[in-house]
């Protein structure tokens, strides 16, 4: 479909815009490098050149290792390299993530990366960028994907640790490090009792604070100020990898737990994690949300790259639209990306995808 026109093309290294020379969220090492947020199976080690949102830096250097190249923009500030227009425009996904607008010969393609469209307090929210032809994900792409609001969320989260604080138990939070977390600990109602940070969830934290985000005093699990009967009442915020660690020891022998992910709202899931509760929570769209931001873009042409593609794909086709698949090596962030950084090539990074 005008493949000689297009400009961004999958290539094995990633996606790929010819007239730019550069790559979007490339996963093999490329010269130049766009990254739209820091999650693991977007921001892949061993680029020569990254270019990414302010925001997401100290992420990215974190991450990657403070040594990277990497060159940074405001939202909406604009560079042009071998004639094509780029800027980047708020994802609403996790803190720094982006679309980014290219812009070259009369035309505009906007490649979102990951998205949500519900304000959720800790990043800027998603803004539609108009376009002729969107990238869009669909990790969530079918319509049982429907996500609680805000309130109802934490109303739900919050009543269960105030239930397990009054009998004595420790409530125990499976959260992915980066975004889930910091949204989570934005949302909870802090009064119940004091919040335990995993250690690979408060370096994060600490990032998020320097970027002006409000999140509630948290304490390590260590923390001389939390006695037994304190660690008992306390929310544990903790990426699923601690679940199978020694490290869970230190909050009594019958803690309550429960995982936060969109899958949670699929049946058996909860099960097949192994914990008591399950609340449906994730930083990417919905199923009408994801309709909604395409729409909103105003795009003739639409391209999915990761979830449900042949579902959304279908639905795009029905609309009028020219939509086809992109074969790509995203993961879903909702899945994986829960461990403490691993070392690769002398650098340092989560391990792929989350």
């Amino acid at each position: 479909m005008h493949a000689e026109a297009d400009l961004v093309v999958a290539r094995p290294e990633g996606l790929y815009c010819p007239a730019g020379n550069f790559y979007i969220d490339p996963w093999r090492p490329v010269d130049r490098a766009v990254i739209t947020h820091a999650h693991s199976d977007h921001a892949r080690w061993g680029n020569a050149h990254y270019l990414a949102q302010h925001d997401s830096a100290p992420i990215l250097r974190r991450r990657l290792g403070e040594g990277i190249t990497l060159q940074t923009l405001a939202y909406g500030e604009a560079i042009e390299h071998h004639g094509v227009r780029l800027s980047l425009h708020p994802a609403g996904h996790v803190l720094g993530s982006s679309q980014v607008r290219l812009e070259h010969g009369g035309r505009v393609w906007v490649a979102s990366g990951d998205y949500k469209l519900e304000n959720d307090g800790t990043c800027t929210p998603f803004e539609p960028v108009r376009c002729d032809t969107f990238i869009t994900e669909s990790t969530f792409g079918l319509p049982i994907y429907r996500w609680p609001t805000q309130p109802e969320l934490f109303a739900e989260i919050n009543a269960w640790w105030r239930q397990n604080a009054a009998a004595g138990r420790a409530s125990v939070l499976y959260a992915y490090a980066l975004g889930k977390s910091q949204r989570l600990l934005h949302g909870v109602d802090a009064s119940i009792g004091p919040i335990v940070a995993h250690g690979a969830v408060e370096p994060i934290n600490a990032i998020y604070r320097a970027a002006g985000v409000s999140l509630p005093s948290t304490f390590h699990a260590s923390d001389p100020a939390l006695d037994k009967a304190a660690l008992a009442r306390a929310l544990v915020i903790a990426p699923p990898s601690a679940g199978r660690t020694t490290w869970m020891r230190r909050f009594g022998a019958n803690p309550s737990d429960a995982f936060a992910s969109g899958w949670m709202k699929l049946r058996g899931t909860r099960r097949r994690r192994g914990v008591d509760r399950g609340f449906v929570v994730s930083d990417h769209a919905d199923w009408p949300g994801l309709q909604s931001a395409i729409l909103a873009t105003g795009a003739e042409r639409v391209f999915v790259t990761h979830g449900s593609v042949a579902v959304m794909v279908r639905w795009l086709s029905e609309q009028g639209l020219q939509a086809q698949g992109f074969n790509t090596e995203y993961g879903d962030q909702d899945d994986a990306d829960d461990a403490d950084k691993v070392t690769a090539g002398g650098a340092t990074q989560t391990p792929d995808p989350e």
